[in-house]
């Protein structure tokens, strides 16, 4: 486990960039730009997992943001948090401006100001939903590295006038096998089912967006399985709501929101070849 000293230490005095190793800074220019300069497009693995909804990756995965990636996941370097979370929060938004349709400025704030969910068109906070990494995982690391770039990302967006919030609200239901060296189908059947809504989550979910998010999405079986869980319990969520009735008139309760437009999914980083993604 890392000491506060050391995180400290990354924040104040840093060692190196984590992209490229130049001395005395986090970041290097060049390297954040590789991070945040390109625009953000959707990005579709082959084959595409079922049930994974739009996907909104900020770069991809080569390089410089590689070596950043695992520079904050597996040397625990998290002043690298924030240059993260504000790539997401870019992806974040590239997704909603490309649902709503709305074109220009591709700031985290531009043309997007919240979700329309709410009752009576009341605008709804942007909820960011962490793939959960393995607890094996969070000891060896000493950090869950999506769930601190989602906060990061939140910030972010909250800082360009976009209600967004963090629902830490999956957890793993079971034990799943190393995913590196297993193929996507392998991958699909490893996590399928492995996902659960933690007791409770259910009502902090919710009306309005829900954007599944994580660092890499490799062959989308992550995303494909967490939006699974949201949507069984969104569901499940809704399915009470229409049953309910009112003890005193007799009137049923309106529904909760449905499940079919209010689940995205964004990503820091993914494959190269993902992004290539004009075709039918």
């Amino acid at each position: 486990m890392r000491g506060w000293w050391q995180d400290l230490t990354d924040l104040v005095l840093p060692a190196e960039c984590g992209g490229c190793g130049e001395p005395r800074t986090a970041l290097c220019d060049a390297c954040r730009r590789a991070l945040c300069g390109g625009a953000p497009r959707r990005v579709r693995p082959v084959p595409e997992p079922p049930g994974l909804p739009l996907v909104y990756g900020a770069a991809p995965y080569e390089d410089a943001v590689r070596a950043v990636l695992l520079a904050h996941k597996e040397r625990g370097v998290l002043g690298l948090a924030r240059p993260l979370g504000a790539a997401l929060a870019e992806a974040v938004c590239a997704g909603l401006r490309a649902e709503t349709g709305a074109v220009g400025d591709r700031a985290p704030g531009s043309r997007v100001r919240g979700t329309q969910h709410g009752p009576q068109g009341q605008v709804m906070p942007l909820s960011l939903v962490p793939v959960p990494s393995a607890r094996a995982a969070v000891r060896a690391r000493g950090h869950d590295p999506a769930r601190r770039i989602a906060f990061a990302a939140a910030a972010e967006l909250r800082r360009a006038g976009v209600p967004a919030r963090v629902l830490a609200v999956l957890r793993q239901r079971r034990a799943v096998a190393d995913q590196s060296g297993l193929d996507s189908r392998q991958r699909q059947a490893n996590l399928a089912g492995a996902l659960e809504v933690t007791a409770g989550g259910g009502r902090l979910l919710g009306d309005g967006r829900i954007v599944v998010v994580d660092d890499l999405m490799t062959t989308g079986a992550s995303l494909a399985e967490a939006t699974r869980a949201l949507r069984a319990v969104r569901t499940e969520e809704k399915k009470r709501a229409e049953t309910g009735r009112d003890r005193g008139t007799g009137a049923v309760h309106g529904p909760v929101l449905g499940c079919e437009k209010t689940f995205g999914a964004a990503v820091v980083a993914a494959p190269p070849e993902s992004f290539e993604i004009n075709r039918n």
